[in-house]
């Protein structure tokens, strides 16, 4: 029993420090300018509320978008438990900050993070050079997948609250680990 124990806080361990890891991986970039800021997409609230990594998201795309670091932004994310779509949603919000209308697209048909990136590439020319705005724990396996349909994919970490990251950064290592076994270019 004293070896099972040892096993299971190892492996807590293990799982703590990946997700760690994957947070600080994530708040390491610095783009630099390209075609399109691509906001992926999170769960909507009752209400049609943003949830916080959404909210997070969409404002660092909108600053992002000040600082003239793209031309434009592509908010992704289909309709899940709570409607309206996530990408609706997010310009919405985006609006709302002041991004122009004429800056706004989206992709409203994605549920994850391969739908997010098969979207934009149905919407974005091939050669689009894209910078992804999602929280740090994310950006690992959202630049592997992206990649799958851009050369020059380019990252930035969006600051959501801390419990928000923490449950995303352990979820996302699962993800990692999948996505790593199956293939990232694989749906």
């Amino acid at each position: 029993m004293r070896r099972v124990k040892s096993w299971i806080g190892l492996g807590l361990t293990l799982w703590l420090s990946a997700g760690a890891a994957l947070q600080l991986w994530g708040d390491a970039q610095a783009p630099e300018p390209a075609d399109v800021l691509v906001v992926l997409g999170c769960r909507v609230d009752p209400g049609g509320v943003p949830s916080d990594c959404l909210e997070a998201r969409t404002r660092a795309a909108v600053d992002l978008y000040e600082q003239g670091l793209a031309e434009s932004v592509l908010f992704t994310g289909g309709v899940g438990e709570n409607p309206p779509s996530e990408a609706q949603v997010a310009a919405d919000l985006a609006r709302e900050l002041g991004l122009p209308e004429q800056a706004i697209r989206v992709e409203t048909d994605s549920h994850s993070t391969a739908g997010n990136a098969a979207g934009a590439a149905a919407l974005l020319p091939p050669d689009a050079r894209v910078i992804l705005v999602s929280e740090g724990y994310h950006l690992l396996r959202a630049r592997q997948v992206f990649g799958c349909h851009f050369e020059q994919v380019q990252v930035a970490s969006a600051d959501s609250p801390l419990l928000s990251r923490t449950r995303g950064a352990l979820r996302e290592v699962a993800a990692v680990s999948w996505h790593g076994l199956r293939g990232f270019c694989e749906s």
